[in-house]
């Protein structure tokens, strides 16, 4: 972890952190056999915005990853998402130790439009992460009809 993170990030979870991202992640993967999906991810800290307006050329949709402890985080992408009219997804990251929050609350807390679908995943689960991207790929389609 860099001093740039030092008042961001929880330095207690660095000794259980085998890897992390410097500054893009990339993946790819297959829905369907006519349906691949290329995946860029950066972290939301100030110091990756640049990337930002690079990673949506040529994007069909994004999804925002929400820690629900961090909420306050995520403003800034959500309004990036919404003033460049990229249709985008929340997903509402469940893991142990977290709180579950209904969905209305986390549309109010993050002040979202009804037209932007709210998932919940676990981030770590592959299953989890793959129907999160069907619903961003249905969200997009349903736009787009």
């Amino acid at each position: 972890m860099t001093d740039a993170s030092a008042d961001i990030d929880d330095a207690d979870q660095a000794v259980r952190k085998t890897t992390t991202t410097v500054a893009m992640d990339f993946g790819r993967i297959t829905l369907a056999a006519d349906l691949r999906l290329y995946l860029f991810g950066t972290p939301g800290q100030t110091r990756f915005w640049f990337v930002w307006d690079d990673l949506v050329a040529g994007a069909i949709g994004a999804v925002v990853l929400v820690d629900t402890r961090r909420v306050a985080d995520c403003f800034p992408a959500v309004d990036y998402f919404e003033n460049c009219g990229l249709p985008f997804i929340v997903a509402v990251n469940r893991f142990n130790g977290v709180a579950a929050h209904r969905e209305a609350t986390v549309r109010e807390a993050l002040a979202l439009s009804d037209g932007v679908p709210i998932v919940f995943t676990d981030a770590r689960e592959r299953s989890s992460v793959k129907e999160t991207l069907v619903s961003l790929v249905e969200h997009v389609l349903a736009g787009a009809a």
